[in-house]
């Protein structure tokens, strides 16, 4: 059977998590064969890789695993497991526990429906759980991205996205990617489509990030970003004669 849809997962340490979050994706998935599950360990230096071999044993043993031999970044592990990735459709997650996987399906569903070309679908985080401080640096985030790029979405930070594999390979790869997918995709005539989804806490550890790193970063990312789309020249139609 041909795979419709592959679930990229990138995780970097996350060895508590791994069980309840394969748990989930082994109940809401136990029916779609269809549907492939890819991890990528990020170079962890905790259990990660054997709560994953454990899971793929006693929960989905469809499960594959990839692993970089040393830290490279999220955006470059979700590379890794797209370039490896079967299906037409990719959807991506978090492996700390805080996406609800059930939503993938209506996700899938409002892409295959859509009339105007292959969309990126983002599940935007209308009410997050998280600290005050976070909550405040992603307004202020998104506001000024959307702002400078023009991109419509309200939350490209969100991690549930599913969009056309080859869509996604069209693109530059540099670290950060993911959190501009909105941007760069539309630019390349994808439409985009917004999906409420719930956001949890985080079951266990805490997150690589903080918001002082992350704006930093962030910052560099969106100037790049703004060069990138000025500099890009894409033709309406090709003909060949």
């Amino acid at each position: 059977m041909s795979v419709r849809l592959s679930i990229v997962i990138a995780v970097l340490n996350e060895a508590e998590n791994i069980r309840p979050v394969c748990e989930e994706l082994a109940n809401v998935f136990e029916n779609a064969p269809d549907i492939e599950i890819l991890f990528v360990d990020d170079g962890s230096t905790d259990a990660t890789c054997k709560a994953l071999l454990a899971a793929r044993g006693e929960l989905l043993p469809g499960l594959r695993l990839l692993s970089h031999d040393r830290r490279r970044g999220k955006s470059a592990a979700l590379r890794t497991g797209i370039e490896a990735a079967r299906g037409h459709w990719v959807a991506t997650l978090d492996g700390d526990g805080q996406d609800d996987p059930a939503v993938i399906i209506d996700m899938l569903k409002r892409a295959e429906a859509c009339k105007e070309g292959e969309p990126l679908v983002v599940g935007v985080r209308l009410k997050r759980s998280d600290r005050l401080s976070r909550i405040i640096a992603t307004k202020l985030a998104n506001g000024l991205r959307r702002r400078l790029l023009k991109d419509g979405c309200p939350d490209t930070g969100a991690p549930m996205k599913l969009f056309a594999r080859s869509a996604f390979l069209r693109i530059p790869q540099f670290e950060g990617v993911h959190r501009f997918l909105p941007a760069l995709l539309g630019c390349y005539g994808a439409k985009l489509i917004c999906v409420e989804t719930r956001h949890r806490a985080r079951l266990h550890g805490q997150s690589k990030y903080t918001n002082f790193n992350r704006a930093l970063v962030g910052i560099r990312d969106l100037l790049g970003v703004m060069w990138l789309l000025n500099r890009t020249r894409l033709p309406g139609r090709v003909t060949e004669r």
